[in-house]
């Protein structure tokens, strides 16, 4: 796989990350309807937290596979990549509520490992991607995510900075 190609997969994995947080600055509470219900597990943490939402997920599935042929991919790329990085943020958000970390709480790495790792995954037969690929492109994520979260905190998109 070429560079060009590759870049084309770090973006779509910005994309459907960063599609939820311009979302919720767009429509603030409206359409916000929590994932998990508001409910709690036994511990007494939310399940996922208000943060989670159902507009987050639905418009990072949307907007990838709509930005997906504008790179010259398949909008079946796009939604591939949406969806497990979207399931790669809920399994963060999971793993953070269990470690009692509030909602929006940065955990480092837990936060951008899985929302690249998770996608790279799903799509690296299709792309034969090599292992070290797969790294390079989620240590790229990682870094950029960083970057783009003070960015957007600074541009007032996001609440807080990572």
């Amino acid at each position: 796989m070429d560079k060009l190609e590759l870049l084309k997969l770090l973006a779509l994995i910005l994309i459907a990350n960063g599609t939820p947080v311009i979302m919720a600055r767009l429509l603030g509470d409206r359409m916000a309807w929590p994932i998990d219900l508001d409910r709690r597990l036994a511990d007494g943490h939310p399940v996922l937290g208000p943060s989670k939402t159902y507009r987050g997920l639905l418009s990072s599935l949307v907007v990838t596979a709509m930005a997906a042929p504008l790179l010259g991919l398949s909008a079946t790329t796009g939604l591939t990549i949406a969806a497990f990085a979207m399931l790669g943020d809920l399994v963060s958000s999971f793993t953070k509520r269990r470690l009692g970390l509030r909602p929006s709480a940065m955990a480092l790495g837990l936060d951008q490992i899985p929302e690249a790792l998770f996608p790279l995954l799903a799509v690296s037969s299709r792309f034969e991607l090599r292992p070290s690929q797969i790294i390079v492109l989620t240590l790229a994520f990682f870094a950029l995510e960083l970057i783009l979260s003070w960015l957007f905190y600074l541009l007032h998109v996001r609440k807080q900075p990572y």
